[in-house]
């Protein structure tokens, strides 16, 4: 952290990506009562999840990272928390089993309010308005009204997040997290998924390796099987909001962001010497630096060195968004370069935000056959290149939403229309998100079982 560094020193920056507000009383009143707010996570937490991407980092174990493109206040409902929950615990079953080590399960949930924008304006029926910058920001009603960036709602964000939070945790240590309980999930979604033959062996051998334990004595009601570690993580885009919830903690006396467990910055924001790598180089979250195909590698070791100067695993996860189709081409030398340096780094695959289109229907949205060729690849490079591919970052939602094509359910463009209802990126549903679980946990199962190859051939050799 940099000894000039403070909690606003980012307000003397040149900033991207966040409102004019207007009324600068109104916004001030907020911040101040935003500050008097407890916090909505602890540092203890923050230090004890980059630990545990430290032993992600380490190839020990593997991050998932997943939820909704941005929350809303009109979609905010208990049941969508549990389904998203639900559906984020499945999938680490099937990564955790296949992986042979534990999963680092990440929320995109108790914050993702805010999302950047490719213009300021945006026009329909020949009327520009202000671009709707999430929830936290503006409303997404096309109404000049609506449009009025509003401090206020930094108020009700906070405020859903904390509901947010405290249904997380009673969900998490509160029995519902049972292992036996999501596998039997699994076995549900198995049995019925038109693809059901290709994921049997897998739910099948999980199964036996349960029914040993219980035959072993091991108790599922164990802290170990009853109960999970569960994250929160957002974009950190709107920085009043961010500054306003950093306190210092009383542990170790350094800053701590309690809006959320992990942080990151999009591709468009992060910019050396401007106003969100400056705040976020001085709080002790783990943060994450998302990385596409334009990435200058020099600005982005200047990043590196300085929000990670003591370069500590766990840090720093660099999100890789590159598409389907430049990955191949594009992440080597990225992965060169960072090796080169030394950095410590979790690597991790965001394989939606690179394969967004245009359906011929008229919706946004992302064929699933595209987001699982980038995740193959995304092994393959690492694989070819000696390191390890440590994690998965997805948009998906527990809520039986037609907003990907294609999977086993067959979503057509012609179909997405029938629940399109995201108010911003298109995310895979419930079924989608599970199918790609299994299937990536094939790939975790081949990269086990090629490492466990290379060190008996490395043992003969010697």
């Amino acid at each position: 952290m940099s000894k000039a560094w403070t909690p606003d020193s980012w307000r003397s920056k040149k900033i991207r990506q966040v409102p004019e507000y207007a009324d600068q009383d109104a916004l001030k009143a907020v911040e101040k009562e935003l500050g008097t707010c407890p916090p909505l996570v602890f540092a203890g937490e923050a230090r004890r999840l980059t630990t545990q991407l430290g032993q992600v980092a380490a190839g020990k174990a593997f991050l998932l990272q997943g939820g909704d493109c941005a929350e809303s206040f009109g979609e905010f409902h208990p049941d969508n928390i549990r389904d998203t929950f639900r559906v984020l615990l499945q999938m680490s079953v099937a990564m955790t089993y296949a992986a042979a080590c534990p999963v680092v399960k990440v929320g995109r949930m108790a914050g993702q309010f805010a999302k950047p924008r490719s213009g300021p304006t945006e026009t329909q029926d020949g009327v520009e308005l202000p671009s709707y910058r999430g929830d936290i920001i503006n409303g997404i009603e096309f109404t000049p009204e609506a449009r009025i960036p509003d401090p206020k709602r930094m108020l009700r964000a906070y405020s859903q997040s904390a509901s947010t939070l405290n249904l997380l945790r009673a969900f998490a240590q509160g029995g519902y997290a049972n292992l036996h309980k999501v596998h039997q999930w699994n076995l549900e979604f198995v049995t019925n998924n038109p693809a059901s033959e290709q994921y049997t062996d897998l739910a099948n051998r999980i199964d036996e390796a349960l029914s040993f334990m219980r035959a072993c004595g091991v108790d599922a009601e164990t802290r170990e099987l009853a109960g999970t570690d569960f994250y929160t993580s957002h974009e950190a885009l709107l920085l009043w909001y961010e500054e306003a919830l950093t306190r210092i903690d009383s542990t170790t006396g350094r800053w701590y962001d309690t809006s959320g467990h992990m942080l990151w910055i999009g591709d468009r924001t992060r910019v050396l010497d401007e106003a969100h790598i400056e705040f976020l180089s001085g709080v002790g979250n783990p943060l994450g630096l998302k990385v596409g195909p334009t990435t200058d590698m020099d600005d982005l070791i200047r990043i590196l060195d300085k929000v990670n100067p003591q370069n500590e695993a766990g840090r720093v996860t660099l999100i890789c968004r590159m598409g389907a189709d430049l990955v191949e081409k594009k992440l080597p030398p990225i992965i060169r370069r960072i090796e080169e340096e030394g950095c410590q780094v979790v690597w991790s695959s965001d394989p939606m935000h690179g394969n967004t289109i245009k359906s011929s229907s008229g919706f946004k949205t992302r064929p699933f056959e595209r987001v699982l060729a980038e995740i193959r690849r995304f092994f393959r490079v690492h694989r070819g290149e000696g390191t390890y591919a440590g994690g998965v970052h997805f948009e998906m939602t527990g809520q039986n939403v037609t907003e990907c094509t294609g999977g086993a359910e067959a979503i057509t463009d012609e179909k997405l229309g029938d629940r399109y209802r995201t108010f911003c990126d298109p995310r895979l549903n419930a079924s989608q998100s599970l199918e790609l679980a299994f299937l990536i946990a094939e790939s975790l199962k081949e990269e086990r079982q090629a490492l466990a190859k290379q060190m008996d051939s490395d043992l003969a050799s010697a």
